[in-house]
């Protein structure tokens, strides 16, 4: 059924707007006209317009998604019922989000059940959501459920929240670095060495080096840009191909820092999400095969699908996980005494809580060490540039 967005007037001459499901334009008007409103506009709100994704959207949006069903959680559990719950949160909404959740609500006071009615937007919700509230439907808790999902979304956006802040100033200096590097050779350099050259005497070393770096920007820096543009293009081609991305996701895996950095925040994740779903009541076969649908990373999704694939064929969890050879023995331990003891869930939060922990501290401490470093690293390249400028005239006054 669509949705209209209209403005009216009622009996007082008072403006309002809103939204209204109705099956034609005539039908909302006649709705509107019910309850008292004379009509000035009405326009129907298209579906085509609502092309937000929960895992692949603007920042802003999946924040926003995460928190309409924390709310929707919160009303359930109150004991409002689904229509009134996601009438009342969607008026709170910005219009695309807002559209979308009447859009849903309309299905569901149809006779079709919140799963289904997910289903039909899979631009919107991700296979996890709709598992989730499937199973929060079946079993009568939805507001647990959905509270769960919306844990976890806010759980992931503020990982990422928290490394884009702590890398944004030394990518900020990695990128004045170039461009104070590109001026100085480009335009400084070559003004301060043209009277040098003209006294015909020979030039120490340093400035050899500084003027051949000078000349290769200025004879060839369009060969170049267009190269370093070519490279890029041909890197994101490649990692966007199965083969690429698979081996960027081993290497990122296995560099220094970097990789340990990726594998606690990929067993982070995946710790924290198999709690969730199998608190939400989902099996824990299916919960791991869930998870692993849902992992981003090629090498860690492969490994969680085999040893989902070992546990199915009746072999235990630690062998098969370890046999992957991409989780640490601790979290292999996790699983195994978890799941002996039947406190699976409880154990794998401990873990999410403290992988999250140590991978916060240790993206703070590489920002931190990140930033000095790309600081001396840009004094040393200007530094040697003003250097190899001086060094010439200084000769030539203790010549003198």
């Amino acid at each position: 059924m669509p949705v209209y967005a209209y403005k009216a007037a009622d009996s007082r001459g008072a403006a309002s707007d809103g939204t209204i499901a109705a099956n034609s334009a005539y039908e909302a008007r006649t709705d509107l006209r019910d309850r008292g409103l004379r009509v000035l506009a009405i326009s129907e709100q298209k579906a085509a317009r609502v092309h937000l994704s929960l895992s692949a959207t603007p920042g802003s949006y999946s924040a926003r998604f995460a928190g309409v069903m924390g709310e929707l959680a919160t009303l359930l559990g109150t004991g409002i019922p689904l229509l009134e719950a996601m009438k009342s949160v969607a008026h709170q909404q910005p219009r695309l989000v807002h559209v979308a959740l009447m859009q849903l609500r309309d299905r569901v006071s149809s006779g079709v059940s919140l799963t289904e009615a997910m289903q039909e937007q899979p631009e919107m919700f991700d296979p996890l959501c709709i598992r989730m509230a499937e199973v929060g439907e079946n079993s009568g808790t939805l507001d647990q459920t959905l509270r769960h999902w919306s844990e976890y979304k806010e759980r992931s956006l503020q990982f990422r929240d928290r490394v884009a802040t702590a890398l944004t100033y030394p990518i900020f200096v990695a990128v004045t670095g170039v461009v104070v590097t590109i001026f100085l050779m480009t335009f400084v350099l070559p003004m301060l060495l043209e009277s040098l050259l003209e006294s015909g005497k020979p030039l120490p070393w340093p400035t050899r080096i500084a003027k051949f770096g000078s000349d290769l920007f200025l004879l060839y820096g369009m060969e170049l840009t267009v190269g370093v543009i070519v490279i890029v293009a041909v890197i994101f081609f490649l990692l966007r191909t199965e083969r690429g991305c698979w081996f960027w996701h081993a290497l990122l895996l296995k560099l220094p820092v970097f990789g340990l950095l990726a594998r606690k925040q990929a067993v982070s994740r995946i710790a924290f999400l198999i709690a969730t779903l199998t608190k939400s009541g989902i099996p824990f076969l299916q919960a791991l095969e869930l998870t692993a649908k849902s992992s981003e990373n090629r090498v860690i999704r492969k490994a969680l699908l085999d040893a989902a694939d070992a546990v199915r064929s009746g072999r235990d969890i630690a062998p098969a996980m370890q046999k992957t050879d991409a989780f640490p023995m601790s979290v292999i331990q996790v699983f195994s005494v978890g799941q002996e003891s039947g406190r699976l869930d409880e154990m794998l939060d401990r873990l999410a809580t403290d992988y999250d922990r140590q991978v916060s501290k240790t993206t703070e401490r590489l920002a931190t060490i990140l930033e000095p470093v790309l600081i001396l690293t840009l004094a040393v390249f200007v530094g040697f540039i003003l250097f190899a400028t001086i060094l010439p005239i200084l000769e030539a006054g203790n010549v003198l």
